[in-house]
């Protein structure tokens, strides 16, 4: 059985969605959200599950993926705190198009579809900030396709690297916790050539792997 617990409104203030919103709004929208906490390793939703529904990640992080009948996966993306998912199955009825699961123990916000519809419906900037969401993640898909047709092994990975890096502190740096056989499933590539690629770019000084997380240099986005 899943545990949920009840949702505060500072932790929905985290949420690009719901930034801006008054007090009241907020109340009323915390009311009908649960949080949820995922252990490493298990599944939030499976691919041909009928929708049910909106998910936020408050902390954790999780891979989006899909895979054949002999067991292959390939990774669509890695989510990290602030991001949403399972909003699609709002629009289109339509079975989960992908599994969810989590790479490392998170917490995540539920809202039913139901109630989300209800709150698009009586909050116009909730609506238009979820399609602009989807129009984000459309453009990020065809990025991705565009990678993976113009560009060899070295090129996606700075490519990956660069899409999921963030500034801190004036560096570039890649904070998710991601594997090299993760990375390899999301670029279509095996994980010996990742680690080749991973190491080859680290001797030229493009990249370096640190406590903090994987470091990029400017010349990276030379690939």
């Amino acid at each position: 059985m899943v545990q949920t617990a009840a949702v505060s409104t500072i932790a929905l203030r985290t949420f690009p969605l719901f930034q801006g919103l008054g007090d009241d709004r907020l109340v009323s929208v915390a009311r009908c959200a649960m949080m949820r906490r995922v252990p490493r390793g298990q599944a939030v939703v499976h691919a041909g599950d009928a929708p049910d529904y909106v998910y936020f990640v408050l902390t954790g992080s999780l891979k989006v993926l899909v895979s054949d009948e002999d067991g292959r996966e390939v990774i669509l993306t890695i989510l990290g705190q602030g991001e949403l998912f399972g909003e699609m199955g709002i629009f289109d009825e339509q079975p989960r198009s992908a599994s969810v699961v989590a790479v490392m123990p998170s917490d995540l916000v539920m809202i039913s579809k139901h109630d989300f519809k209800q709150l698009m419906r009586d909050d116009f900037d909730i609506a238009w900030r979820i399609m602009s969401n989807l129009a984000d993640r459309l453009r990020n898909a065809d990025r991705k396709i565009e990678s993976l047709a113009l560009m060899d092994v070295y090129g996606r990975v700075a490519h990956l690297l660069l899409e999921m890096g963030e500034e801190h502190d004036g560096e570039m740096i890649v904070v998710r916790k991601i594997s090299k056989q993760d990375i390899a499933k999301m670029i279509g590539a095996s994980r010996e050539m990742v680690s080749r690629v991973m190491k080859d770019l680290g001797l030229q000084g493009l990249i370096e792997e640190t406590p903090r997380g994987i470091i990029l240099r400017d010349r990276i986005q030379e690939l």
